[in-house]
């Protein structure tokens, strides 16, 4: 399987290595737990005295986004993250549970009729 692509802008302000490695690490650490997802797109930007930070992630079956806000331009990112993190683990769970329910319900069809 090959690595996700992850492209992250800094927007109207400059770029911080520490910001960007540890948001790459958070990515890499994502796409290991969640295969299905094959591109990060992460954008971060001032606004008004603090930063947000939006991701857009897609792959096999998976479309999610996240935004987070906050004082320091990580801060933003940590918090971006953190709620792609459950958006992913949302979408995750969801077709897990759904493929469990399915195959519970096709048993109690054979064992009904």
């Amino acid at each position: 399987m090959s690595d996700p692509t992850v492209l992250i802008s800094f927007k109207d302000t400059d770029a911080s290595e520490r910001v960007r490695e540890t948001v790459e690490a958070r990515c890499a650490r994502f796409a290991e737990e969640f295969p299905e997802t094959t591109k990060f797109e992460i954008t971060i930007e001032p606004e008004g005295a603090g930063f947000k930070a939006h991701a857009h992630v897609t792959g096999r079956h998976t479309d999610v986004a996240g935004n987070g806000d906050g004082q320091q331009m990580g801060e933003a990112a940590d918090r971006m993250l953190d709620k792609l993190e459950r958006a992913l683990r949302k979408v995750h769970d969801k077709k897990i549970f759904k493929n469990r329910r399915e195959a519970r319900q096709a048993e109690n069809k054979r064992h009904s009729g």
